[in-house]
C-alpha cells in the first residue's frame, strides 16, 4: 500500500474579487521510505501542496489517503492526532520555542504524547546525541547557531518517530557547510526508512533526491525518477 494518495486535489484561495488556483489536479501517489525534491518557481504551489500533504491545509476538493485512511473526512481533533504521529515537520526559520532549551524543544512532542519522564529523557538524550547536540542541550536557541538550531529542530521533529518528513527550504536560512550537514542528518533519517519530502530552489539539493517533482501554475509539471541501482 502506498503512503500517500493524491487524486484530483484543488487548492482554491479567494482573494479579493479573484479566486486563485493554487493547487489544480494534483495527482501524485508516493511510497513509504521515497525521498522527492518538489521545485518550481515562486507562487508555483509548492507551500501550498506541503501544507496539504502535512494536514495543515484543507483541499477544496479532491482525495488524499495517508496510509490508505481518507484525510479529507476527518475531524481537525483526528487529523491533529495523525499529524503528532506520522508526520514530521522541518522549517525553514526553525519554529523553536525561545524560552525553552535544546533538550525542552525536543522533548515536547514528547510531553504532548504523553510519554513518561524517564522515557522522555532516554529518547531526547540520544537523539540530541545522534545529531551532534549533546553538549549544546541546555542551550536556548539564541545560544545556538543557524545550523545547530535546524538540527535541533529535526530532533524534534522526528522524536516520534514520523513516517513522513515534510522539509520546506530546510538550509534556506544556512551557510553551506551548515546546510550540507542538516541534509546529511535528513538523508540519514530517509535511509532509516522514513519518507522525505524536501521543498527547496536550490538546485543541487533538489537533484540528491531520488525523485524530483517541478511545479507550475499549481500542477505537477514533470515528475522525474532514477533507477534504483
Amino acid at each position: 500500500m502506498s503512503l500517500i494518495n493524491l487524486k484530483d486535489i484543488q487548492r482554491v484561495f479567494q482573494v479579493g474579487d479573484e479566486l486563485v488556483h493554487a493547487l489544480q489536479d494534483v495527482d501524485l501517489t508516493i511510497e513509504a521510505g521515497e525521498y522527492l525534491s518538489l521545485m518550481g518557481p515562486s507562487g508555483s504551489g509548492k507551500s501550498t501542496l506541503l501544507n496539504v500533504l502535512g494536514l495543515l491545509d484543507r483541499p477544496t476538493a479532491g482525495l488524499y489517503e495517508l496510509d490508505g485512511r481518507d484525510t479529507t473526512t476527518l475531524s481537525d481533533i483526528e487529523q491533529a492526532e495523525i499529524r503528532g504521529s506520522k508526520i514530521g515537520f522541518v522549517f525553514q526559520f526553525f519554529q523553536l520555542v525561545p524560552r525553552l532549551t535544546a533538550f525542552e524543544n525536543v522533548e515536547l512532542p514528547l510531553m504532548l504524547a504523553g510519554i513518561s519522564v524517564a522515557e522522555r529523557r532516554t529518547r531526547v538524550s540520544a537523539i540530541l546525541e545522534k545529531t551532534g547536540l549533546a553538549e549544546r542541550m541546555n542551550h536556548r536557541p539564541d545560544q545556538l547557531s543557524g545550523g545547530q538550531r535546524q538540527r535541533v529542530a529535526i530532533a524534534r521533529a522526528t522524536i516520534n518517530e514520523p513516517e513522513l518528513i515534510l522539509a520546506d527550504e530546510p538550509t534556506g536560512n544556512l551557510d553551506s557547510t551548515s546546510g550540507s550537514e542538516v541534509v546529511a542528518i535528513l538523508e540519514q533519517l530517509n535511509t532509516g526508512g522514513m519518507a522525505l519530502i524536501v521543498v527547496t530552489h536550490d538546485m543541487d539539493i533538489g537533484r540528491r533526491a531520488r525523485r524530483r517533482l517541478k511545479m507550475i501554475d499549481g500542477c505537477i509539471a514533470e515528475d522525474l525518477r532514477e533507477a534504483r541501482s
